[in-house]
């Protein structure tokens, strides 16, 4: 494998093992792989279900599956994972798999964190006004208390960091009462532990820029919103006709449409990391309510991570960095790792175009 062009890091779900809560909340045994399995196409010539290839149904429980997941995405130029990790004031979800990687010591294969500081609903079977647990923010002992348990990962030596400093994601930092203050505590924190800082990244910021939320930088997936599927070069007659055609059938655009908007639009003087999306389709978690990003292949998914590239290249090293959504977000068809249809093609896009010859 040829030198890294840049600092490539997929978001990684750690859905795929059953834990007490989902049990309770939507059955024995439910995993992210309990919606993927299921999908049904819900429209003409709609890819449903994704189903995996190499590393199969897998667990992740299982050290070999971790192992082998990692080995993957080091073939394939991904320099690290950056696990979602849940915080609900002391109370963690989903924690099993990072905190196995992080005592076990293996695979040793780089990692981030990203705070999914998110409510979670009933959205994966069609409930999104249900509240399973609430995201809060009850203050600075809770924020202490946070940090302290990050602490043993960002000093291990495994740790994705910027100017020697741990990169923490935070996926919706503007719901953080007093971000500027909660930013600089946790960075005061991070020096009174011996490290020389944090890098702080946003991943939905708006229209503000890094620096009026104390963060160093922002990424961000640009998403189209969801809408009645329509083409603006047929006649209102056939529009209407479609519509009623697709009354209840989830929002459809063309990945080639889109493909243009899904950066956005650099700014001088503000640091922004890409974020790509090689696919998406989240019809098995939210039915006729989902997105789905039609026609995504290999070839066009190139052109997507061309530009990422380029929008990096003329960084320093330390700094070129690119993420990725996602490593394994199955149940939103949005993933890098092999499945059924295209094999490994996305991860070769993945080397060809981020690894030199």
């Amino acid at each position: 494998m040829g030198k890294p062009l840049a600092r490539l890091i997929a978001f990684y779900l750690p859905q795929f093992h059953p834990i007490p809560e989902n049990d309770e909340w939507w059955g024995k045994g439910f995993t992210e792989w309990t919606n993927a399995a299921k999908a049904k196409p819900l429209f003409r010539g709609h890819d449903q279900p994704h189903l995996p290839a190499d590393l199969g149904f897998y667990d992740l429980r299982a050290p070999e599956t971790r192992a082998a997941q990692a080995e993957l995405a080091r073939e394939h130029c991904i320099e690290g994972f950056c696990y979602y990790h849940y915080w609900f004031s002391g109370r963690r979800l989903l924690e099993r798999p990072f905190n196995e990687v992080l005592a076990s010591g293996a695979p040793d294969f780089p990692f981030c964190l990203c705070w999914a500081n998110e409510t979670w609903t009933g959205v994966w079977h069609g409930e999104p006004n249900r509240i399973l647990i609430e995201q809060t923010y009850p203050g600075r002992a809770d924020h202490e208390r946070h940090f302290e348990t990050l602490l043993p990962a960002f000093k291990d030596p495994r740790y994705i960091c910027v100017d020697g400093c741990p990169v923490f994601v935070l996926y919706q930092p503007r719901e953080i009462p007093d971000t500027v203050d909660t930013m600089q505590f946790w960075r005061d924190m991070a020096r009174r532990a011996g490290l020389p800082g944090l890098h702080l990244v946003g991943n939905d910021i708006g229209n503000l820029t890094p620096s009026d939320l104390g963060l160093d930088a922002a990424t961000k997936s640009c998403l189209p919103e969801r809408r009645p599927w329509v083409s603006r070069r047929r006649p209102l007659k056939w529009l209407r006709r479609r519509f009623e055609e697709l009354a209840g059938r989830p929002t459809i655009y063309q990945y080639a449409d889109v493909l243009q908007s899904l950066l956005p639009a650099a700014e001088a003087g503000t640091a922004k990391y890409p974020c790509l999306i090689p696919n998406w389709d989240n019809t098995p978690r939210s039915g006729a309510n989902g997105l789905v990003l039609h026609g995504s292949t290999p070839e066009l998914f190139r052109i997507h991570a061309e530009q990422g590239l380029d929008r990096v290249r003329d960084r320093d090293a330390d700094h070129r960095i690119v993420f990725v959504k996602s490593w394994n977000e199955w149940a939103e068809g949005n993933y890098l790792e092999p499945d059924q249809r295209f094999g490994h093609e996305y991860l070769k896009v993945v080397r060809d175009v981020f690894c030199s010859d």
